[in-house]
């Protein structure tokens, strides 16, 4: 699938212009998803400098996206020929109807039938000092 996810309130906490703390499991189930396969967007209304920051921030924690705040790496906006709307199968946002349910839940909703033998892999993926990635099992059940 291809996954258009933004990222101020969804990836990180809302604090834009600047860039807020990781949401919990934000990077881990990015990471995760894009090992299934699926090609990530970042749909955001950053621009210039702010976007840039937001990327690298991105980098730093594992995740390249397929495209930034475009359907594909090589379409070129031209506001008289391409709708604004990025071309995806699932759109991530905070902004949605009902709210930013938490990652933990997104996982749960694009992977229902996900084998426990697969759940322990992706445990040991997200494993941190402090006992998160011990928890992570009991909250994708």
């Amino acid at each position: 699938m291809k996954i258009a996810v933004d990222f101020d309130g969804t990836i990180v906490e809302h604090r834009y212009p600047q860039i807020g703390e990781e949401k919990l499991f934000a990077f881990e189930t990015l990471k995760q998803l894009q090992k299934l396969g699926h090609l990530l967007i970042l749909w955001t209304f950053r621009t210039g400098k702010e976007l840039d920051e937001a990327i690298e921030f991105c980098r730093k924690r594992g995740i390249e996206f397929y495209a930034v705040n475009k359907s594909f790496p090589e379409e070129e906006f031209d506001p008289e020929s391409i709708s604004r709307k990025i071309d995806a199968d699932v759109f991530i946002d905070d902004r949605n109807v009902g709210g930013f349910p938490g990652w933990s839940e997104i996982w749960q909703m694009l992977n229902p039938d996900y084998a426990d033998s697969d759940l322990d892999e992706l445990t040991s993926l997200t494993r941190r000092a402090d006992g998160v990635g011990s928890r992570l099992k009991k909250l994708f059940r």
